[in-house]
């Protein structure tokens, strides 16, 4: 293929599959960002209570901040794609439920917030299973261009859906807004139920919910490469949210301008993103994640100094411009990072806890720069938020994201079958594994190094105490012991040890005493039950 082709940020729409997800998804954005417009254009209609009008968008992010990361291991255990056709019909009903009431004129306020809250709902447990079947329906080499067109999309439709639902609101009123976004869900639901998921199915029992939220966040602490990725998310959208909630301040207040103007910027920001998704192929060939990373967050950085200081709406359509490209840039980065370092069995979790970092900051982000702004004035805001995100770039020496090698994720199967004397339920627990090693005195120390990343492996995958002693009568001779909570989760370990933790054992084994091999023992603990009373003479 020639490196145009290969370099062509639209590529990954060459596979059909993907390019039917793409434009459905597209016009189910372009619904509910008009569904979000109408929502608060009604409630502003229905209520005479400010608070009673922000409760619209709070009903609509509340249950991504309650259900997302139960969402994400849902969404690990169970087949996806039956998952989002369930959302998918749920947000549909409520969509079509809110545009029959609002048509017969029964809507109040209380059913309004009930309605927003069920399509928030619909829309938590939706995404982090959306965003893991990205990786199923592309091959790798294109997941990165596949995430930068779904995040172009999405600004596309946050740019022009609100516009159109001005139209259609002047024209035809709230209800048919409802029913518009409710039409929209039919084409999402068409392409999920001819695609077939070609996801591998393990061979053991599926998680638990509780267990498998156990295991996301024992994994986020013991993977610092997860780990920094959803700090650095962090650190980019609370500053970041200033612009995306002042931006109307901005175009009314800030340059005396008109709901066209507004919408004006918004296009600006889109237009932007999709900029930057164009690029964004060809720069990932030529320079690092951090030098992406440092770049958009800099993008962002101008648009938003730019909104504090320029008047005249040319140049701050440019400066949106520029903003929209950076903001795309850096998501669509992070978002590939996330995807590229995790293993399949905990993809959904690990974007999951991507996506509330990036939600959660958005919204605590907008209610802290809305007080800042309402107490020092909307430009001092904006300038302290241009100024956060540049002192932000900063964290990229205490927090580096590190390199961008694409590492085999795939599971190494390298482990063989624990071997037991009788069948043990896979219930049984907790298990203690001890791991037996000969290692010359000489390497000794080299030895625990190497064990530093053994412990981060183990724990990662599983297990929830690690400890490594040394006999005090052979100091070559070291044992290893880790806990697991059952016998079915050791078997998940054996599971998850992946290719590209191949080396860190290797590495082990070639310090070991020649010829020697590390011997290992399952243990479970015996239930001693209650002691017989003795016989009475």
């Amino acid at each position: 293929m020639a490196r145009a082709a290969v370099n062509s940020p639209w590529r990954p729409l060459h596979w059909p599959i993907f390019r039917a997800v793409w434009t459905a998804t597209l016009v189910s954005n372009l619904g509910s960002t008009m569904q979000n417009a109408g929502a608060a254009w009604l409630m502003a209609s229905l209520a005479v209570s400010p608070i009673i009008v922000t409760l619209v968008q709070t009903a609509g992010t509340l249950p991504v901040l309650l259900l997302g990361l139960p969402a994400g291991a849902i969404a690990d255990i169970v087949d996806r794609r039956r998952l989002l056709l369930l959302t998918q019909v749920l947000m549909l009903m409520a969509a079509l439920a809110l545009g029959i009431t609002s048509w017969v004129g029964l809507m109040s306020p209380l059913i309004l917030l009930t309605l927003t809250f069920v399509m928030g709902v619909g829309a938590a447990m939706n995404g982090p299973a959306w965003q893991a079947v990205v990786a199923e329906i592309v091959p790798s080499e294109d997941l990165a261009g596949a995430v930068s067109l779904n995040s172009a999309g999405f600004n596309i439709a946050r740019a022009v859906g609100p516009a159109l639902a001005g139209l259609v609101l002047a024209r035809a009123g709230a209800g048919v807004v409802f029913l518009l976004n409710a039409l929209s869900f039919v084409g999402v639901l068409v392409v999920l139920y001819r695609w077939h998921s070609t996801r591998p199915r393990g061979v053991l029992p599926a998680e638990r919910v509780g267990g498998a939220l156990r295991a996301g966040f024992r994994y986020l602490a013991h993977a610092p490469e997860l780990r920094v990725v959803v700090l650095r998310t962090v650190l980019f959208a609370f500053p970041a949210s200033a612009l995306w909630g002042l931006l109307p301040l901005v175009a009314s207040k800030g340059i005396g301008g008109t709901p066209l103007t507004y919408g004006l910027l918004l296009g600006g920001l889109g237009v932007g993103a999709l900029g930057g998704a164009w690029i964004l192929p060809a720069l990932k060939g030529k320079v690092g994640l951090e030098t992406l990373v440092t770049g958009g967050t800099a993008g962002f950085a101008l648009a938003t100094l730019g909104s504090a200081t320029l008047h005249h709406v040319g140049l701050l359509f440019l400066v949106c411009v520029i903003g929209g490209a950076g903001w795309l840039i850096l998501l669509a980065s992070l978002n590939a990072a996330t995807r590229m370092r995790v293993p399949q069995w905990v993809e959904a979790r690990a974007l999951a806890f991507y996506l509330l970092a990036f939600q959660g900051s958005l919204a605590a982000g907008s209610a802290a720069w809305g007080a800042i702004a309402t107490v020092a004035g909307l430009r001092v805001a904006l300038q302290l938020s241009a100024g956060t995100l540049i002192a932000g770039i900063a964290a990229r020496f205490a927090l580096p994201l590190g390199d961008t090698e694409v590492r085999d994720l795939h599971p190494a199967k390298a482990w063989p079958e624990p071997e037991k004397a009788s069948p043990i339920a896979e219930e049984e627990g907790p298990i203690r594994v001890t791991v037996e090693y000969s290692v010359p005195l000489r390497r000794a120390w080299e030895f625990r190094e190497h064990m530093r990343q053994l412990r981060t492996l183990r724990r990662r995958d599983g297990a929830f105490r690690w400890a490594l002693f040394v006999d005090s009568a052979a100091p070559t001779r070291f044992i290893e012991e880790f806990m697991v909570e059952s016998w079915l989760e050791h078997l998940r370990q054996h599971e998850r040890l992946t290719i590209a933790d191949i080396p860190v054992q290797t590495a082990l084994r070639e310090l070991l005493t020649n010829g020697t091999n590390p011997v290992v023992s399952h243990h479970f603990a015996v239930d001693l039950g209650h002691p017989k009373q003795a016989s009475p003479e």
